[in-house]
């Protein structure tokens, strides 16, 4: 890895994709901040989806999760890699016979939109892996029999190795299909979700925004960070899963992502604050802190000479604070956004 990684944003963005596992929360559990910063950042007036590569759940199941942490959220609010599974075979061979190397929740998605599955291996035209905690022999040697011996074609919802959980994780997708592809000789043709086009494509729809009014806010380089650059989004890595500071440090270029947050609360820190519409400039002011749940901030008011306002914390041990020399803007481009000085420090 070479150059220097950006700190935090300094403005906020047209709209935001977030991951879930690793990002918002882990196992059951919602990661500190998450809950209030999405909330704010919806009280700003921004769109925004929740996007994963699990597809051991259905939408509808994720939204449920969300709402019982706290957080807003409808099944269209929701974009799987089942969602770009289902329009890709859709485009690409919708009247395929498919057998499935995925749990039950997957087949029925796929049954429910019309296609046909069978367990024959030689009846099938399309062979689809999936993350699948129930994969075992007699699933690796039907889709062997599928593709080695009778032709099928191969597709994979995501290239996850893992799933993150507060144990250490799962062996994910990838761990399916590099068996598959291992005994087979083949290799995806597709493989929908994260970073592919199909996912970022639906993202995008989704959010209704041009790809360089939006943000995605993950945890992995391979994926997120990934898709993000890929599509022409600001990448937001945050370092509470699956990527640590010497994963980052040892990034390929296509990984690197634009901003390096250690938490989803620092998405806010060098914006507006979505809850109180502070401009910090001419006012003086207490609120929360955008930083720390915590905290309080106070803004002196700007001086007429210097043109220049000072936001810090007054409550004991924060010492965030920040300098602008005006107030910051309500949305910019993510490639560059509206310059303004700040400077913060905990």
């Amino acid at each position: 890895m070479t150059g220097e990684h950006r700190g935090p944003p300094r403005a906020l963005f047209g709209g935001y994709a977030f991951d879930l596992d690793g990002t918002v929360y882990l196992g059951d559990a919602p990661l500190p901040g998450a809950i209030e910063t999405l909330g704010r950042i919806r009280r700003a007036g921004r769109p925004v989806v929740f996007v994963t590569n699990n597809p051991l759940h259905s939408a509808e199941d994720y939204a449920g999760k969300l709402r019982g942490l706290g957080v807003e959220a409808a099944t269209a609010d929701v974009v799987t890699a089942t969602d770009a599974l289902v329009s890709y075979l859709t485009s690409a061979c919708s009247q395929a016979r498919l057998l499935v190397v995925g749990e039950k929740v997957l087949t029925g998605t796929l049954s429910a939109a019309g296609f046909a599955l069978t367990a024959e291996p030689a009846a099938a035209d399309v062979v689809v892996v999936s993350f699948d905690r129930t994969f075992d022999y007699d699933k690796l040697l039907a889709a062997y029999r599928a593709v080695r011996l009778g032709g099928a074609r191969l597709v994979a919802t995501n290239p996850d190795p893992y799933c993150p959980t507060p144990d250490g994780g799962l062996p994910d997708c990838a761990a399916m299909l590099a068996a598959v592809q291992a005994c087979t000789g083949a290799t995806a043709e597709a493989v929908v979700g994260k970073p592919s086009r199909h996912m970022a494509a639906a993202v995008l729809d989704r959010l209704g925004l041009a790809a360089a009014d939006a943000a995605m806010v993950g945890d992995r380089l391979s994926t997120d960070m990934v898709m993000a650059k890929s599509a022409g989004m600001a990448g937001i890595l945050v370092l509470t899963g699956a990527t640590s500071p010497a994963d980052l440090a040892a990034a390929e270029a296509s990984e690197l992502p634009d901003y390096v947050i250690q938490a989803l609360p620092e998405l806010l820190l060098g914006g507006t604050d979505p809850a109180r519409g502070r401009d910090c400039a001419g006012k003086e002011e207490s609120g929360t802190c955008l930083s720390s749940s915590s905290c309080l901030l106070t803004t002196t008011p700007r001086s007429p000479t210097r043109g220049r306002s000072t936001t810090r914390c007054v409550a004991p041990d924060c010492g965030t604070w920040a300098s602008r020399t005006s107030a910051p803007p309500l949305m910019s481009s993510p490639r560059s956004p509206e310059p303004h000085t700040m400077t913060a420090s905990r």
